[in-house]
């Protein structure tokens, strides 16, 4: 089974089904509990301090990918702000060999798999960070998951990779969280799991779950905290660029409603899928790239409806960004079928600024309804329409 709401679309069908369905509009939403009504809910703003085991002086973290399709984001901005902490062994992992294919762009190749790292790790990992995927039914992927869960892993999500942990049984009997645009799907498909809303991330034990995308940065640094300490997390977010990683969230902000443009808004994203060609946009990719302020550019503009990123590179070899995540080039500079746009080099700035700067330039090149659709599917809050 695949995603009910295809990654470019969450707020399209959102936005649509506002405009469309007038009972829609009289209706009251799901009754979802209230962050605040779950008893000990301070306590979820958390994630448990890290404790050693095995004699691991490190916690080993796995970031779990499928290679039919992962969210380029999820995955991406736990391991960039893992591996700059330089407070565990951070690996990523596929579930079958060959290169991971991201959404909505770009590819890379794991380090290991999900076999391969069971027998490296015959003990388990402590952390398995679970990015949205789109296939969330992949025996393979939920039956791994399930079982670092049972060595004692402590499960994080982020988005809707918390619809994967649900599949795979592990958040069961827990508080979790996870995108807005699929609160209604989750609540009726996975009852056994007590979801909640308006926060960035939720700690229920060993289950970790996020809004989101761009809860991402929040949801890892708040990682880097309980393994690290706060201090290392602070100074990791000043790098960053990072004010806050509380779980202070209003989950309804993100969701298109009347008096916020919406009619504009809804015609804007249906006219980009069907009405505009779409441009190839080139980034330019070399060793050393930024692989978070890369991930935030591509998926954004891909998120569009009026572009599609390719990692532009000098060669078809493989790129080592600056943590150490193997990049596939998409295109190679001098192609027969050249790039409709190049954007320019990334230039060295604290990752986090990314998100500003590239929902600007989509502003500039595409308009502000484009720009703030693709602020909703991050669930970005920096971004006013």
């Amino acid at each position: 089974m695949r995603t009910s709401f295809p990654f470019r679309s969450r707020c399209l069908a959102a936005a649509l089904a506002l405009l469309c369905t007038s009972t829609a509009l009289a209706a009251d939403p799901p009754a979802i509990p209230a962050l605040s009504t779950v008893a000990g809910h301070a306590a979820m703003e958390h994630i448990a301090p890290w404790r050693s085991r095995f004699g691991r002086t490190r916690p080993v973290i796995a970031v779990i990918g499928n290679n039919s399709g992962t969210e380029l984001v999820d995955f991406v901005i736990p391991y960039g702000v893992l591996v700059a902490s330089n407070a565990a062994d951070v690996i990523t992992v596929a579930t079958h060999a060959g290169p991971l294919i991201m959404r909505p762009a770009l590819k890379l190749q794991a380090q290991t798999t999900a076999r391969d790292f069971n027998t490296r790790y015959p003990d388990g990992a402590d952390y398995v960070i679970v990015p949205a995927m789109v296939d969330r039914e992949d025996p393979i992927l939920l039956d791994w998951i399930a079982a670092q869960s049972r060595l004692g892993a402590t499960t994080v999500s982020i988005c809707d990779g918390a619809l994967v942990v649900a599949n795979a049984g592990v958040s069961n009997g827990h508080v979790a969280t996870a995108h807005w645009a699929t609160e209604s799907l989750r609540t009726q498909q996975y009852p056994g799991t007590h979801w909640v809303k308006d926060t960035r991330y939720v700690a229920d034990g060993r289950v970790v779950s996020s809004a989101g995308i761009s809860a991402a940065m929040p949801t890892a640094l708040a990682l880097v905290e309980a393994i690290a300490g706060h201090a290392r997390a602070s100074a990791l977010a000043n790098e960053l660029g990072v004010a806050d990683w509380s779980t202070q969230h209003d989950s309804d902000a993100f969701q298109p409603r009347l008096g916020v443009n919406i009619g504009g808004f809804a015609a804007t994203n249906y006219t980009n899928h069907w009405f505009h060609s779409m441009q190839h946009i080139g980034v330019p990719v070399s060793a050393g790239v930024d692989e978070i302020a890369l991930a935030i550019t591509a998926d954004a503009y891909s998120r569009t409806g009026r572009s599609h990123a390719h990692a532009l590179a000098a060669s078809n070899d493989p790129v080592t960004t600056r943590h150490g995540l193997v990049l596939l080039p998409d295109r190679v500079t001098g192609d027969k079928a050249p790039m409709d746009v190049v954007l320019p080099a990334l230039q060295p700035a604290p990752s986090a600024q990314v998100f500003d700067t590239v929902l600007a330039s989509i502003a500039t090149r595409y308009g502000r309804n484009t720009a703030y659709g693709v602020a909703l599917d991050f669930e970005y809050p920096g971004f006013q329409h």
